[in-house]
């Protein structure tokens, strides 16, 4: 249905639904961690975003599909590679006696999936994980700045000026006649 409808919106429903299934898989043979990083990461950011993106774009489409005859070839030269690689994956199956068994794999039975993956996180892979989230915080630095627009023509806030500033600079007493009485005209 993602492929298959027209309307663009209702395309990002579907592939958020596609999201929500395939995370509810994971979870359902055992994968927990997967499943809710599949949820948090795609559903949560990703799609959003699809959809965030696509709401806010125009209604104007056909610029889009005036190429679409000139993209055709290379999108079944696409389409022929990834047939070739599923028909490779479902030959593979001839060999699936010699792959090792779950049997034969060691694990503890009382730690969950997310425990040992942070075990292993957080013990063996601890410095390889930490250098990966400063890079991810560069590259993050990295597109705000080259992003930013600082425009000449809007009112800027100084910090500096409103924490350096006296009391008698911004606040002005005066004294107020008792019993007189507000008036509203001026």
């Amino acid at each position: 249905m993602v492929i298959s409808v027209k309307n663009t919106v209702h395309a990002v429903f579907f592939l958020i639904l596609d999201f929500v299934s395939a995370a509810a898989l994971f979870i359902l043979i055992g994968a927990e961690f997967i499943g809710m990083m599949l949820l948090i990461v795609y559903v949560g950011a990703v799609a959003v975003l699809f959809l965030f993106v696509v709401m806010m774009l125009e209604g104007n489409f056909k610029n889009i599909k005036q190429g679409f005859l000139q993209y055709l070839p290379f999108g079944f030269f696409i389409g022929s590679v990834v047939l070739l690689e599923l028909i490779i994956v479902i030959g593979a199956w001839k060999y699936k006696p010699d792959f090792i068994t779950t049997s034969e794999i060691s694990y503890d039975k009382n730690i969950t999936n997310t425990e040992q993956i942070g075990q292993l996180l957080y013990t063996d892979y601890f410095l390889p994980f930490q250098l990966s989230g400063l890079i991810l915080l560069v590259a993050m630095i990295g597109a705000i700045l080259l992003t930013y627009n600082r425009r000449s023509n809007m009112k800027r806030q100084s910090v500096l000026k409103q924490i350096i500033r006296e009391r008698d600079e911004s606040v002005d007493l005066v004294e107020v006649d008792s019993r007189k009485g507000v008036k509203i005209s001026d």
